[in-house]
Order: structure tokens, then sequence, then C-alpha cells
């Protein structure tokens, strides 16, 4: 008896690669390439809509605070705005800073059409072990230079240094108010500027240019010009900093680097301040630094380098993403199929 072939079933074809499959390794500040759909004009359009969503953040946090001082019976000023003091105005300015992160991962989802987790390092996400190990690497260094430039004569160190009129005790009540602030915000704002500037600017630049200090140096002088002008040795110690950031950016292929010195930085610096009274709320920064303090800060900033990228390197802390090895974006929904009944 001859067999009866079997009906030959349709070839359905293979679903499309993943675009980021024909994609080669890329360096962290290449990774706004990783799906293969980059287009000249999409950093642009990401940047625009990063600083309109950074003004309606800053309007959202100042009207909510109006609606909370209305109710609340605050006083207000010539303006008209409601007065919260030193420690709420602190609170305004650092809330208004951290919310500056859901706007970055925004445009990075929307402008870009990619992983908004390409932003955190090459892996997709952030890596809390290595963010761990930076913070840790961070503490003793912010410590030993804090200290030193609290003894130094005349310092106008801004933040932490900073005394607008003196070192009087702020009193227990309001050091345990302004330090809860500082404890409860300032990780959100100091990753938020590590967001903006080694995060998302590195990568817009990036997208254009393969050498990484065409992306790194321009976020550098506009990191210093983001916090005022003050001395020309402050601004210097911001483009310093800046740079050492954008550079263990690149090195380490995150921000956990970046994210783990500036979080412990400002943490200490306006923890010291929350002990002084009127210290949180002086308009001082950093850029208003002596050449004595920034001469400290900068043997610190590359004293924190030095040992960031030796870890770095004995702890293989992977610095390029393979984009295959990313998640692909979820398939289109198939169109429903009409039965008639």
């Amino acid at each position: 008896m001859t067999a009866t072939p079997s009906p030959a079933y349709p070839a359905y074809p293979a679903p499309p690669p993943h675009p980021a499959s024909a994609v080669p390794p890329l360096p962290y500040h290449r990774l706004a390439l990783v799906t293969g759909r980059h287009r000249w004009w999409r950093p642009l359009a990401g940047t625009a809509l990063l600083l309109a969503g950074a003004v309606a953040v800053s309007l959202v946090v100042l009207l909510a605070g109006e609606i909370a001082g209305a109710i609340l019976d605050r006083p207000v000023d010539k303006d008209g705005f409601h007065v919260w003091g030193g420690i709420g105005e602190t609170g305004v300015a650092l809330l208004s800073l951290a919310l500056i992160t859901p706007v970055v991962f925004t445009a990075a989802h929307w402008a870009q059409r990619r992983p908004a987790g390409t932003l955190s390092s090459v892996t997709g996400r952030l890596r809390w072990g290595w963010l761990g190990r930076c913070l840790v690497v961070a503490l003793p260094l912010v410590v030993a230079s804090l200290g030193i430039m609290l003894l130094l004569p005349e310092s106008a160190g801004g933040g932490a240094e900073s005394t607008a009129g003196g070192t009087e005790w702020a009193g227990w009540p309001d050091f345990l108010l302004g330090l809860a602030l500082v404890c409860v915000l300032v990780p959100f704002q100091a990753s938020a500027e590590e967001y903006a500037f080694r995060g998302w600017l590195i990568q817009a630049v990036g997208a254009w240019c393969r050498s990484p200090w065409v992306a790194i140096v321009p976020q550098a002088l506009l990191f210093a010009s983001a916090h005022g002008w003050g001395t020309p040795w402050g601004f210097a110690d911001l483009v310093v900093f800046g740079l050492v950031a954008g550079v263990l950016t690149v090195r380490t292929g995150g921000l956990e680097a970046a994210i783990g010195l500036h979080v412990v930085n400002n943490l200490l610096a306006m923890g010291v301040s929350a002990a002084i009274a009127g210290a949180l709320a002086s308009e001082e920064t950093a850029a208003d630094m002596d050449r004595m303090s920034v001469g400290v800060d900068v043997l610190m900033l590359l004293g924190y380098a030095a040992i960031v990228l030796r870890l770095a390197a004995r702890r293989r802390i992977t610095a390029v993403c393979d984009p295959a090895s990313l998640p692909a974006p979820a398939p289109a929904p198939a169109p429903p199929v009409w039965v008639p009944r």
C-alpha cells in the first residue's frame, strides 16, 4: 500500500528581526542609536520636549505650592506669592529638579523611540550594586574634602560651605526638618541632574558624533552655566565636575558613578547647611567657591575618578551595549477577526 503524502502546510514568513539586531555594539554616548531608528532630528525634538517638560514641571510645582499656601493661609510676599520660608523654598526647588527625571525618560521614549533604561546604563537599567559601591567610594572622599574646606579661611564654597551670615546654630526643630527634607529630595534632585546632563545631553550629541569628547565637553559647560555665575574659580570647578562625571559615565557605561558622587556631595553639603541658621535659604551655589576650596574639590574629584576607574576595571564593569541583548519592543496587536453570526 502506497503512503499518501500529507498535505503541505502553508509556509508562514519568519517574523522580522528586531531592528537592534542589525546595530553593532555601542558605547554609552551612542545609545541613542540602539534601536536603529535614529534620525538627525530626533535629538533636537527630544531636547525641545525636555525643555518644555522642565518648564511645565516647574509651573505645576509652583501652582501646587500656591494652592497649598492658600489652603494653609501662608503669608504672601510683595509679588503676591505665598511664602514658605527658607526650608520650604529649598524643598520646592529640589522637587522641581527631581521631577525632571520622568521628563527625560519621556523624551527618550517618545522622541527617540528607544528604551528609557538606556539612559541609565548600557545594560538598559540602573546597576544598583555598582551604584552602591560608587556611593561607598565617594563618602570618605567627600567627607574629607568638605572637612578641609570648612577649616579654610574665608571659605565660600557654596552649598555646604555657604553660611550666608555666620555659623549660628539653626536649632533642633529647623535642623531636623531641613535634614529630613534634604535626605528625601536630594537623591532624586542629584540623579535628575545626572540624567539630564550626563544622560540626555551626552547621548543626544553622541547620536551625531562618534568621539565621546564632543559629547562630554558641551554638557560640562552647560552644567556649570546652569548653576549661575559666581566666581571664575567656582565656574571652573563645576566644569571639572561635569568633565569627570562625563568621563566616568562613558568609561563605565552608565550613570551610576556620576550619580553616586553627586548624591553624596549634595547630601553632605546641604546636610551641613541645614545645621546653620539661614544657610538652606542662601542663594549661593558651588559657582561661588573660592580658589582654595576649588583646589581641594578638584583633588577630590580626580581621586574619586581614579579609584572608580580602577574598581570598574577590576570588577569588569561593562561599558559597551549589545543592542540584541535589550528586550525587543512588544509586537503590534493583530487586527480583530470578525466572524459572521
